[in-house]
């Protein structure tokens, strides 16, 4: 059942870029949706087979590889990885379907767009270091070609920037998964088998540091972050939404499942300098947001601080906190995505992203004033006003941290704050007042350009309204991880 989950994408790939007859855009962007919703659906089947109740892995596949490696193709879902899955599920299909038909090249394109989905859910389902490595680096490549063919003027720097970083954090994410098996021992690469929690503590510690800053660099965290605000700004809106919504999550997913869960003992050691790292990268992320002019931008630098309560939650590693991080995992992705759908709707009808310019967009007449609504929805979302799912992951990661770290949680809560400065100096700026005039004739905007927008609007009120239908799935799965981890520390 996993597999067809890894092939469906790879299948719609090939018969895009291969097939034997020349289709046009609309074609090939048809395609590519369809395998998209095909995705998404059987992910939702999926999901409606998992049992809530079960703290292990669940559909496990396992089938032996190349044996001398120690390498196996086991693959399993729990509670932890099953939200990531559906969302990336629906937001392949938001930035398929957000795609200009007129796109250059689309056969490429659209091939890339589901390559890269397969080494995120390939990522997502690994339960072997060896291959979760493999599907790690399969997206790296992918999202190069997506920003360095067609992304913004400086696409070729962005692009190299971006290659640079991630290509440094996987030597150093591969270095410390070599090192857990070889060093303690294990006989294979399997998350299974695997027993590095009993390294001694100093080991570990060396262990954690190549995974804190491999995994700190996808994420990002401060000082590794400079590469995302050029990626963003230079990648197209499909790719950008891709981008914050799903493939940062790569990096906390994996400080959470790698980090956190084998080396445990490292992980409590290392837990006050990580609440501290988390307040560093939330107030700085918020300050430079507060200085950008340039609306991506400026939502770029928004995710690095959003990032950060998540590494806050990981630190606290109680069930309240983690359960937080990952309702803080699918709440950035829907919020982020929604937020860059809306400047990229902007962006394409007024021909600007700049504050300086873009003036008093929620004009009735004249404007954009369902576009200037749902950005409005987004900025209370992602300020964590109530009611919003937003406020709910932000609220479970401060009450499951203060207990561990009552000062860091205070300090990360003026970010909360200072999101709501930024934001609403975007508002203010860009869709209040009066309309600027070279803003006059704005295109139509048409219910095509809403619709994506509107779904993410509907769930993020949905989730903030009701998040028991979201913690249902991963309550379990996330109390076992703890429990485990309090054990295996009380025994060392």
């Amino acid at each position: 059942m996993l597999s067809i989950l890894i092939l469906l994408p790879l299948i719609g790939a090939a018969l895009i870029g291969f097939y034997p007859t020349t289709i046009n855009g609309k074609i090939a962007r048809g395609m590519a949706l369809t395998c998209a919703v095909i995705i998404f659906l059987w992910t939702i089947f999926l999901t409606v087979k998992f049992n809530p109740a079960e703290v292990g892995i669940q559909f496990a596949e396992s089938l032996p590889w190349i044996d001398v490696l120690g390498l196996n193709y086991n693959l399993g879902i729990d509670g932890l990885s099953l939200p990531l899955l559906l969302l990336n599920g629906l937001l392949t299909c938001i930035a398929v379907y957000s795609s200009d038909e007129t796109i250059q090249r689309p056969r490429f394109y659209y091939s890339l767009i589901l390559l890269l989905c397969t080494g995120v859910i390939g990522a997502f389902l690994a339960q072997d270091l060896l291959l979760f490595f493999l599907f790690y680096e399969l997206e790296l490549i992918p999202l190069y070609l997506l920003i360095a063919i067609w992304g913004g003027a400086k696409r070729g720097y962005a692009a190299t920037k971006f290659l640079i970083y991630t290509a440094f954090s996987g030597i150093l994410i591969l270095a410390s998964f070599l090192g857990m098996v070889w060093l303690s021992n294990s006989p294979t690469f399997g998350l299974a088998t695997l027993n590095a929690h009993t390294l001694p503590l100093g080991t570990q510690l060396l262990l954690l540091i190549g995974i804190l800053v491999g995994f700190g660099i996808k994420i990002p965290l401060i000082p590794f972050h400079t590469w995302l605000p050029d990626a963003h700004v230079e990648a197209s809106t499909p790719i950008s939404v891709l981008l914050a919504g799903v493939l940062l999550k790569l990096g906390t997913y994996g400080l959470l499942r790698f980090g956190m869960n084998l080396l445990p003992a490292a992980w409590e050691y290392a837990a006050p300098s990580l609440a501290t790292w988390a307040v560093v990268s939330v107030l700085f992320g918020a300050s430079c947001a507060i200085a950008q002019t340039d609306m991506k931008k400026m939502v770029a630098y928004s995710s690095v601080g959003h990032m950060g309560y998540i590494l806050l939650a990981a630190a606290a590693a109680t069930p309240v906190s983690i359960l937080g991080a990952v309702m803080q995992m699918v709440s950035h992705g829907l919020i982020s995505a929604l937020m860059f759908l809306l400047v990229g709707v902007i962006y394409k009808k007024a021909g600007s992203r700049d504050l300086d310019v873009i003036k008093g967009l929620l004009n009735p007449e004249r404007g954009m004033p369902v576009i200037g609504t749902l950005m409005v929805l987004g900025v209370m979302a992602s300020a964590g006003i109530p009611g919003m799912v937003g406020f709910i992951a932000e609220f479970i990661i401060f009450r499951g941290s203060f207990e561990a770290f009552p000062v860091q949680t205070l300090l990360s809560m003026l970010g909360t704050g200072l999101t709501a400065v930024y934001f609403l100096l975007l508002l203010n700026r860009a869709f209040f007042g009066r309309l600027s005039a070279p803003l006059i004739n704005l295109p139509r905007v048409y219910w095509s350009d809403r619709i994506p927008a509107f779904i993410l609007a509907l769930l993020i009120v949905v989730f903030g309204i009701q998040p028991a239908w979201l913690v249902h799935w991963t309550q379990a799965t996330i109390q076992g991880m703890v429990n485990t981890q309090n054990l295996i520390t009380q025994i060392l």
